[in-house]
């Protein structure tokens, strides 16, 4: 990956590529805690599974094993090997293959199930490829049996020709799998202890090998690029806007949307082209999403419109309310019915009452406003004093004049009117005229003229310079 960061912390719609195996292990509710192998980036592995402990249930109760030197997959899961529950079947799955359902690993180990221990039987998935370069290769009986699986760098012409590949995704019965594993040699062009070896040991003790499919072919792919990581972005992207029109929401384009976290829709939701959607997202019935907006941990209520380019982080919208284009509400704006918020407008950890409105050029930051409040264009909440925040309170049916500063702390009473051009910095009366302007003052006075250059005399002046510069000539004369 060419990255300081290790692979499987690489992000695929804004999750870690391995939060989205342990998600699917935590749906399949294992009676044991997952254990996770590590080795490459151990140190950041470790800090991004305690971080995450408290945020996602998944994470929760994971163990991890130290892989010192990288040996293979074999020798990785003989790591694991003395916490392994020897009358429970093993799934082994790679933190570098995000997007397995659980649909398809509840019925993998339903074709492992059978009596513990020795009696249970192998459950393999693999997947039928146009292309299987780079993919161990399923080897069968003439009946059908799977006898093995053999590396592509081991592989010989025939089986290259193989299209039925290992996705390395198994379950296996944890009592013999201990003694398969003591029993793997470094013997191939790797020099690794390969997990697929176990299959033809499973073969030759007799144990039954079952095989089955993923429904769709980019459960099983894995990430080694990326370009490998864009193009499973793109797979992950589409299935999600195919999900989301199968539930009745328009998409403008399927192909331009990302969604990097849980995106929930009521009816007649519109989303136009570009829109991005992280963490958890909320768009009520008749929502529209005008082009190119950023939506973060928001609740967006019924038949909101939120116009082009605009960016809502942390922030509730009221029913039927007006957004941007170009404006921001940042953490904590909470916004009730009919607001219209318009371009260039900033709100931030900020009430604002139904049917009022800032139309544009306006910063409202700690504040509480009432309902019918007009904020006029250039009026800012000057909140913050260099340490400590403080907070405005502006009363229902106040009239606010552009280019207004209210210096918090500060209220403005209701229906009260503030000039254009106020500098407020004590409470304005409800009711009242509030102006704080410098007085206006006419002077006779004469605007400086651009004096015309004299170009004529500037050129006569480079002549006589140059005349000056030129080298002396000396003139002989013959007698």
């Amino acid at each position: 990956m060419k990255s300081a960061l290790p692979k499987v912390l690489q992000t695929l719609a804004g999750k870690p590529l391995l939060e989205y195996v342990l998600a699917t292990a935590h749906a399949l509710s294992p009676k044991a805690s997952p254990i996770v192998v590590i080795g490459h980036g151990a140190t950041d592995i470790q800090a991004y599974l305690e971080s995450g402990k408290k945020e996602h249930p998944a994470l929760a109760n994971v163990t991890t094993v130290m892989q010192k030197e990288q040996k293979g997959t074999g020798h990785a899961l003989l790591q694991a090997l003395p916490k392994l529950d020897v009358d429970e079947p093993t799934l082994v799955l790679y933190g570098d293959v995000p997007l397995t359902s659980k649909k398809t690993l509840t019925y993998l180990s339903k074709l492992a199930d059978g009596a513990r221990g020795q009696d249970s039987a192998l459950a393999l998935l693999t997947q039928e490829m146009d292309n299987p370069a780079g993919y161990g290769r399923i080897l069968r009986a003439a009946d059908g049996a799977v006898t093995g699986i053999v590396e592509e760098k081991d592989a010989n012409r025939e089986q290259k020709a193989i299209r039925e590949i290992n996705t390395g995704i198994m379950v296996l019965p944890t009592r013999p799998l201990k003694r398969w594993l003591k029993s793997l040699r470094a013997s191939n062009a790797q020099g690794e202890y390969y997990l697929t070896d176990v299959i033809e040991m499973a073969a030759r003790d007799g144990v039954p090998i079952r095989t089955t499919q993923a429904e769709f072919e980019w459960e099983t792919v894995g990430v080694n690029s990326r370009e490998q990581l864009a193009s499973l972005e793109r797979i992950y992207q589409h299935t999600i806007a195919r999900q989301l029109m199968d539930a009745g929401i328009s998409l403008a384009d399927p192909a331009r949307i990302d969604v990097r976290g849980n995106l929930r829709c009521g009816t007649d939701v519109f989303i136009d082209v570009g829109c991005i959607f992280e963490g958890n997202v909320s768009l009520a019935s008749g929502v529209r999403v005008g082009p190119y907006c950023i939506l973060r941990d928001c609740e967006i209520n019924t038949n909101a419109v939120v116009h082009a380019f605009s960016h809502i982080d942390g922030a509730t919208v009221g029913a039927n309310s007006l957004i941007g284009p170009y404006a921001r509400l940042r953490p904590g704006a909470d916004l009730a019915n009919d607001v219209h918020i318009g371009n260039f407008v900033e709100v931030k950890n900020s009430r604002i009452a139904a049917n009022s409105k800032a139309n544009h050029l306006a910063y409202v930051g700690d504040s509480i406003v009432g309902a019918r409040v007009n904020i006029g264009a250039g009026t800012i909440t000057c909140n913050y004093d260099g340490v400590n925040k403080h907070q405005t309170i502006i009363e229902d049916d106040v009239f606010i004049g552009s280019d207004t500063q209210l210096v918090a702390p500060v209220r403005v009473g209701r229906g009260a009117t503030l000039g254009a051009g106020t500098t407020l910095t004590k409470d304005a009366p409800a009711n009242q005229l509030t102006v704080s302007r410098a007085k206006q003052v006419s002077l006779q006075w004469q605007r400086p003229v651009k004096h015309e250059k004299k170009v004529e005399a500037s050129k006569a002046n480079v002549r006589k310079q140059a005349v000056k510069l030129a080298p002396k000539k000396t003139v002989k004369v013959k007698k």
